[in-house]
């Protein structure tokens, strides 16, 4: 009996110790969202939109401390919709506790809130892009408190707590839906009550491109993603202590390499065949729409399917992009198309590989998650909008949103904004 009690303690052991060390790897995207996004967004706004990432970073973990963990994950749910509100995390397991758990309880509860709270943080880093280069600062703080102590749990809760999407058969293994459909959704509010950047579509409705000031550091920030996804989809197997689940960790890590380089395989073709040339912007995008397709099943999939999955989402994004600019929602980052229809496509592509998806789910999932995170999310945007406003006057986002929300420039040899 000692012996096995040293096996179980062994084994609690190592799964907090890789659910801690993935959750780390998805911290590390938080690096990737703002090399990328501070990439594509034009020098004089690079300094606002690092701070915003930082920023709501720090924000994320300290409402999911507070409330948002509480409310996704509760000790006791009012009923599967609602889960109630329940504040700060409860202590962590004793030993006695674990060995009576008759293997139930296999790693540390604030290991999983570690790993959870870099999740919600990285939702709320889709929406700074799409909104990047004209809002006010503060405005975007203030929705980050709302969105990552409340929004995100919430529906979070319907899947993940074991609320009624869980009953319904509702599958998102990683968070195509959870994560990702919930962050562009959220930034899809914030975009129709913003408007465009002034200067990106003409009198006659045509779209006048407005390049990233640092294409170097977004495509770093690319590959941070990518190295960090691993983190994302395998931590989310929640176990490596015996040979099956080893196995699926791996397999889970094979699919999602498999699917990103699919996915940026084919926007690189597909930006050769529609422009004639090789778009690095389309391909940085193709392989992140690569992940986000993967990461709602990444175990059932071969690795070839994976590779499929992938490239389908790298050539979905390409026209999402393109369609986005024609309805003029004014996306700097392609954040709507990346993590909103690919996110879709990740959902519905479940069906394909896992016998136990049902479409009709998979819809009702689709439907609940964008519904209630637009409403939600619409709403807070308005209220803010009311209160305090959202975007910076018209001579500020000229002279560009560095100087005007942070009083410095990340180039000053470069830019001088300050004096028009």
């Amino acid at each position: 009996m000692e012996n096995l009690n040293k096996v179980v303690e062994l084994s609690y052991a190592l799964d907090t110790f890789y659910f801690l060390m993935t959750g780390a790897l998805v911290m590390w995207m938080g690096a990737g969202f703002a090399m990328l996004e501070a990439g594509l967004v034009r020098a004089k706004n690079t300094t606002e939109i690092l701070t915003k990432n930082i920023a709501l970073f720090a924000i994320a973990c300290t409402m999911y401390l507070l409330c948002g963990y509480g409310i996704m994950y509760p000790s006791e749910a009012v009923n599967s919709v609602w889960p109630g509100i329940s504040f700060l995390i409860s202590p962590d397991h004793t030993v006695e506790e674990v060995l009576a758990s008759n293997g139930e309880t296999y790693y540390s509860g604030l290991a999983d809130f570690f790993f959870q709270v870099v999740f919600v943080a990285t939702a709320m880093s889709i929406v700074s892009g799409a909104v990047a280069e004209r809002m006010k600062l503060w405005s975007f703080l203030l929705f980050a408190v709302v969105m990552t102590g409340f929004i995100y749990p919430i529906q979070g809760y319907w899947k993940w707590g074991k609320g009624f999407l869980d009953a319904l058969g509702f599958l998102d293994f990683a968070g195509s839906g959870v994560v990702h459909l919930c962050g562009a959704t959220a930034a899809l509010a914030g975009v129709l009550l913003l408007g465009a950047r002034k200067g990106k579509y003409g009198p006659n409705g045509e779209v006048i491109p407005i390049p990233g000031s640092n294409l170097p550091l977004a495509t770093l920030g690319t590959f941070i993603l990518w190295m960090g996804w691993f983190g994302f989809n395998g931590g989310s197997e929640l176990k490596v202590s015996d040979v099956g689940e080893a196995n699926s960790v791996a397999m889970v890590f094979v699919n999602t390499n498999a699917a990103a380089a699919g996915g940026l395989i084919a926007a690189l073709l597909v930006s050769q065949l529609k422009f004639g040339k090789a778009d690095l912007s389309m391909v940085l995008n193709g392989a992140l729409a690569g992940l986000v397709a993967i990461t709602a099943e990444p175990l059932t999939p071969t690795p070839l399917v994976a590779t499929l999955i992938g490239a389908a989402g790298g050539v979905l994004v390409f026209f999402a992009i393109i369609f986005m600019d024609k309805v003029k929602l004014d996306d700097p980052v392609g954040a709507l198309s990346v993590h909103g229809v690919v996110g879709i496509w990740g959902l519905l592509a479940v069906c394909i590989t896992n016998p136990d998806a049902k479409l009709s789910a998979q819809l009702i999932g689709i439907a609940c998650i964008f519904g209630f995170v637009f409403v939600s999310s619409a709403l807070t945007w308005f209220v803010i909008k009311a209160t305090v406003g959202i975007r910076v006057s018209e001579e500020d986002e000229y002279h560009g949103v560095d100087f005007s929300e942070c009083g410095m420039e990340a180039y000053p040899e470069f830019t001088d904004s300050s004096k028009g």
